[in-house]
C-alpha cells in the first residue's frame, strides 16, 4: 500500500516562496511517476507539475511555469515542488498523486494513488 504524506504548505506574501515536499511510503519514487495538483475554493482540480518514473520527463501546467520546479530526491523518497513568486491566485490545497505508469495522468482521479493534501494561501 503507497501512502503519500504532503507537507510544507503554509501562509506567505505575494512574490514569496514555499516549498512542498511529498513523502511516499510502501514503495519506491523512483518506481512511480509523480504529479502534484490543486484545487482553490469552487474550483476543480487542476493539474500543476509532474515527473516521469524515470525522472526524464518534467511537464508544468502553463500557470506555474517558470515560477515552479518538480523534483524528485530517490534517497529520501521524497518528491519536492518549490514554488518561487507565488500569486494570490496560488492560493488552493496541493495535493500530491502518484501512478505506477510511465508518468501519471493530469485528471487527478485517474492516478492510483494520492495525498491528503497541504494548504497554500497567498496574501496581497
Amino acid at each position: 500500500q503507497v501512502q503519500l504524506v504532503e507537507s510544507g504548505g503554509g501562509v506567505v506574501q505575494a512574490g514569496g516562496s514555499l516549498r512542498l515536499s511529498c513523502a511516499a511510503s510502501g514503495r519506491t519514487v523512483s518506481s512511480l511517476a509523480m504529479g502534484w495538483f490543486r484545487q482553490a475554493p469552487g474550483r476543480g482540480r487542476e493539474f500543476v507539475a509532474l515527473i516521469s518514473r524515470n525522472g526524464n520527463t518534467i511537464r508544468y501546467a502553463d500557470s506555474t511555469k517558470g515560477r515552479f520546479t518538480i523534483s524528485k530526491d530517490n534517497a529520501k523518497n521524497t518528491v519536492y515542488l518549490q514554488m518561487n513568486s507565488l500569486k494570490v491566485d496560488d492560493t488552493a490545497g496541493y495535493y500530491c498523486a502518484a501512478d505506477g505508469s510511465l508518468v501519471v495522468s493530469t485528471e487527478f482521479a485517474n492516478n492510483e494513488y494520492w495525498g491528503q493534501g497541504t494548504q497554500v494561501t497567498v496574501s496581497s
